[in-house]
């Protein structure tokens, strides 16, 4: 072992080549250095002119619209605001809802909302900044109403002060439901998704993940990593060989009917 963090050592203050290095005779190096960059540019170039056909062809044919009657949905944060429009939307789509909140009232008013158009809907309090809640209630869900096959992290709190002004509770609490809560949720019903090659999540994070805004400092970051969320899991998901399971990024601009944002008056 002793040898072993000798040469871990060596190389990492540059006195020993890597193993790829060794393999590679000296007179070649700086050729091979060369070749490989070249490869590499031609590689990016096919890729992003791939990607750029890709993106006028769906410009014009559009994007193939997902079948999503009969699903079972979870949306969060689903007691007001931009959640019951969704859950509203998802009922007229054929979906059976399942919304998730901690404000009761709020929940029993977007259920009657849901089944007063004939959708199915059902209703759960949740404690988002609770990782335990969260794991206890997903696993009701899938006991009473089936497996879930669409997700949506709609939730999210803001505080609307400056960093020194803002209690550390209140920062605390922006990241547990914002950020750490997708991670939760995606936990508990990603690997049904995964075992029948069916699933879809989808992170509402917003523009604020982008930039940066006064009095948001921590609703930004929690915003950004969010971002990060989806691309990170998209990327994993496509590593591991999943093609049934999908995910999508929403990015609003500042919602006021929300009541979130109301004092915002942005050009």
């Amino acid at each position: 072992m002793s040898t072993e963090r000798a040469e871990t050592q060596e190389y990492i203050n540059g006195m020993r080549p890597g193993p790829l290095t060794r393999e590679i005779p000296e007179c070649m190096r700086d050729k091979y250095t060369i070749v490989q960059a070249v490869l590499d540019v031609i590689a990016f170039w096919i890729l992003v002119t791939g990607y750029v056909i890709m993106g006028i062809y769906r410009s014009i044919v559009g994007y193939p619209k997902k079948e999503l009657k009969d699903s079972i949905a979870v949306v969060t944060g689903g007691g007001g605001g931009l959640g019951s429009l969704v859950a509203l939307r998802l009922a007229r789509l054929g979906c059976t809802v399942v919304l998730w909140d901690i404000n009761k009232q709020g929940l029993e008013d977007t259920v009657k909302l849901v089944k007063g158009i004939g959708g199915k809907c059902h209703g759960y309090v949740v404690d988002l900044a609770s990782r335990e809640d969260i794991y206890r209630v997903a696993k009701t869900v899938h006991e009473e109403v089936g497996r879930v096959s669409l997700l949506i992290n709609n939730a999210g709190v803001v505080s609307g002060q400056y960093l020194l002004d803002t209690p550390d509770h209140l920062i605390k609490r922006t990241f547990d439901v914002n950020i750490l809560a997708h991670f939760w949720t995606a936990k508990a019903f990603l690997p049904a998704m995964i075992e029948h090659n069916n699933g879809h999540i989808v992170t509402i994070a917003s523009m604020a993940g982008h930039v940066g805004v006064a009095k948001l400092v921590d609703y930004c970051s929690s915003k950004s990593a969010a971002c990060g969320f989806d691309e990170a899991l998209r990327l994993e998901l496509e590593v591991r060989g999943v093609k049934g399971v999908h995910t999508s990024l929403i990015c609003p601009y500042f919602i006021r009917s929300t009541g979130m944002f109301e004092e915002v008056n942005s050009r």
